[in-house]
């Protein structure tokens, strides 16, 4: 289950992303409630600054491939830190100097979002890097964990938290938890790292990256879904927020453990991917039904009548998500070659995140004009009916390709999946 943390810059990496993970769903949580208590608690505010966070995604992200594909991705992820790290100290200063207005969050957003979307291919894409091929799904379910740990950590704090010291210091914590991260990159041994082959600067490199994955049945169905989902139905996590204030009427700590009882299934999901990717690859099987299961877990959800009920719920719908998610960035990461990963996870975040700029509005409006619960279950039939469709499809076409292998300097796929 934990075999890629025997690689010294791997564990470097994950000790620097426990700390950081916490101060950044402190943050998370800090400003959405930032948002809902300027705007007055109203979800279209709300909405508005997870679009804005999101938007740079549409613009950005496959040109961040492209970068990640030419240049040092371990000294383009400090630069990138550095960023994170100044964003996060003057939203904290202006929320504690009490002059902080809804359009100075709205401005932080955005400029989040610039520097998320060229981190995530960077960083998505290094972690081949530091453990190397063999190794890559067991670090990015490893990973997962990580990020799920600290959603239950980071939530947990920051909901108490704001009812005690306010926003504001929960900024600055996170700007001091992003010095974990650029102290443990800093720290790497270049020499130890799995590096392929950087490509020289050339004209046509997106659209040779996107050639790729059209020619690439397995990497067109992980995209579709992918987009389907994220875009519909893992908005819930925007929805919590405006269900814990509108429909249960209860103040920041009960948004917060509604944000922890979510991080306890994908906590667990997270763990079980790890252990699962050490005894093989991901399956595009796992990845349909995942999708499934998230889009009726998610319908179901939304009918639950008390505030305990509907938090209990969260734990097995989060459990489907991470495993969907896990499932879905171990098949591209596997799938391509070297010299292609970049660009492959450029366009990977590009339909993971991207939606989000549509799908945050969208959220707020549906929770404005017919209540709090209905982006769950209007998000649920949404990616429930997907995976039922690209199951269809790959049925029809009668199987999908299956992670590749490097043998010597040739790729070759290993198997044909029935679904």
């Amino acid at each position: 289950m934990f075999s890629s943390l025997k690689v010294r810059n791997y564990r470097l990496f994950f000790t620097g992303q426990v700390i950081s993970n916490i101060g950044t769903w402190m943050q998370r949580i800090a400003q959405d409630w930032l948002v809902f208590t300027l705007s007055g608690n109203d979800p279209i505010a709300l909405g508005i600054a997870v679009a804005l966070q999101f938007l740079p995604t549409l613009f950005l992200s496959l040109w961040a491939g492209v970068l990640a594909d030419r240049v040092d991705k371990r000294r383009l992820l400090i630069g990138i830190q550095i960023a994170v790290l100044a964003q996060a100290v003057v939203l904290g200063a202006l929320d504690l100097s009490g002059i902080a207005a809804l359009w100075h969050v709205y401005l932080l957003c955005f400029t989040l979002g610039v520097t998320a979307s060229l981190e995530v291919p960077a960083r998505q894409s290094f972690v081949a890097e530091m453990v190397g091929r063999d190794k890559v799904t067991n670090a990015v379910a490893l990973n997962s964990s990580i990020f799920n740990m600290a959603r239950i950590v980071g939530p947990a704090i920051a909901g108490f938290a704001i009812t005690w010291v306010g926003t504001g210091w929960l900024f600055m914590a996170n700007a001091v938890s992003t010095g974990a991260v650029i102290a443990a990159l800093v720290m790497m041994n270049p020499d130890k790292l799995f590096r392929g082959p950087a490509i020289p600067r050339e004209k046509g490199q997106l659209v040779e990256g996107l050639r790729y994955v059209r020619r690439r049945s397995d990497l067109m169905t992980v995209m579709v879904l992918v987009f389907f989902v994220s875009t519909f139905g893992i908005t819930y996590f925007t929805s919590l927020p405006i269900v814990a204030a509108n429909v249960f009427h209860t103040d920041a700590d009960g948004y917060g453990l509604l944000s922890t009882l979510v991080a306890v299934g994908t906590f667990t999901g997270a763990l079980m991917s790890a252990r699962r990717n050490s005894r093989g690859g991901p399956r595009v099987r796992l990845l349909l039904i995942s999708a499934f299961l998230l889009g009726a877990f998610e319908v179901i959800t939304a009918f639950m009548p008390t505030y305990l009920s509907f938090g209990l719920a969260l734990i097995p719908l989060g459990f489907a998500t991470i495993t969907f998610l896990n499932t879905a960035n171990a098949l591209v990461q596997t799938a391509v070659s070297p010299e292609m990963r970049g660009r492959v996870m450029g366009l990977y975040v590009l339909v993971l995140i991207g939606g989000n700029p549509i799908g945050g509005p969208m959220t707020g409006w549906m929770a404005d004009a017919f209540g709090g619960r209905s982006p769950f279950y209007i998000g649920g039939a949404v990616s429930a009916l997907a995976a039922i469709a690209c199951a269809v499809v790959l049925i029809r076409r009668g199987g999908v390709s299956l992670p590749v292998r490097r043998f010597g300097n040739g790729l070759r796929v290993l198997k044909r999946e029935r679904v």
